[in-house]
């Protein structure tokens, strides 16, 4: 979907009498940054098409004239519909981005702001965009696992909605579709998520879970492994090609741990750290000072369910000391 070079605003007629119109000073425009990461990295996905499609917004602001950008009554409900139909045209090309990907496919995950290893240490503003998201539920990588599966139509209306609380007539604005037509789809994303069960375990719980899970793969326990999975569990790795991961899914809680105990083996020196993963609790790998994998977890019933991998290094670059890619 093209983007006009002034788009109509949500909640345009809420402006207050007399209203200034002169040009939007540099620290209103620039405060909604913050929004923009969370809204386009849950869009995405990803950590650096968000960072993509934000810059781009600004872009198009800054290229309209002063008189143009005056004339703008809502500055943040322009640059979340700019924003947002950038998210659209990059869901698009993703899908044939993403069909062309060697193996599985995993979001990108993210570190909570105070074990970001390259994280601002103190700094006024953060320096990074991974520490600008908002570390709550609706970035579960069970739920962006499950929003991966739906059309971006789908995708675009549940995250404006259910997560950000826009009325169905303001997203109908920013998407060019009716209020019926983005009630309809977000409905439709609904039954998707539930249909999928996405884990809701309690962070301490889950702690717990993870932490018994770490130490029976340290000592290579099998059974112990086999214990802490439930018998139908999967885990999905994401090597995109370029380290080695598991082309599809493992599926089977003896296939599980036998997989992870084949790989410590192979890498004598590995380091397991528990680390928040998505602002749930999760492991990261370190091989030879460098992080290898981050490991999410869904949890149900007292037992793993599913673990997501990441271990494409484009994906890690917040979890390196860094921002480098290694090798």
């Amino acid at each position: 979907m093209s983007t006009p070079s002034t788009p109509s605003e949500p909640g345009h007629d809420r402006s207050e009498p007399g209203h200034d119109r002169s040009e939007p000073g540099l620290s209103v425009v620039v405060g909604e940054r913050r929004q923009l990461v969370n809204l386009s990295y849950r869009l995405l996905g990803s950590l650096a098409e968000a960072e993509d499609a934000v810059q781009e917004t600004y872009a198009r602001w800054y290229a309209m004239t002063p008189g143009q950008r005056a004339a703008v009554l809502s500055p943040g409900a322009w640059l979340t519909t700019v924003a947002t139909r950038v998210c659209l045209d990059l869901l698009g090309s993703a899908r044939a981005r993403r069909e062309r990907y060697v193996g599985e496919w995993i979001p990108e995950p993210l570190p909570d702001r105070t074990e970001w290893i390259g994280g601002p240490g103190g700094q006024a503003e953060p320096a990074d965009p991974a520490d600008w998201v908002t570390l709550d539920e609706s970035v579960n990588m069970a739920l962006l696992v499950v929003l991966e599966a739906m059309t971006p139509a789908e995708r675009v209306a549940f995250i404006l909605h259910d997560v950000f609380r826009y009325p169905f007539p303001e997203v109908a604005e920013i998407v060019g579709r009716t209020p019926a037509a983005c009630r309809q789809l977000a409905s439709s994303a609904r039954r998707r998520v539930r249909a999928a069960q996405v884990p809701t375990a309690p962070r301490a719980g889950q702690a717990g879970l993870v932490r018994h899970f770490k130490e029976a793969w340290e000592a290579r326990d099998i059974a112990a492994l086999v214990g802490l999975l439930a018998p139908d569990a999967s885990m999905t790795a994401d090597g995109g090609g370029t380290v080695g991961a598991a082309l599809r899914p493992v599926v089977g809680a003896e296939r599980i741990a036998q997989y992870l105990v084949h790989f410590a083996e192979k890498a004598p020196g590995l380091t397991l750290l528990e680390r928040t993963v998505n602002g749930r609790p999760g492991l990261v790998a370190r091989y030879a000072g460098v992080t290898a994998t981050v490991a999410a977890f869904g949890v149900d019933g007292g037992r793993i369910t599913h673990i997501w991998a990441v271990r494409n290094p484009e994906k890690l670059r917040t979890w390196t000391e860094d921002g480098r890619l290694p090798g």
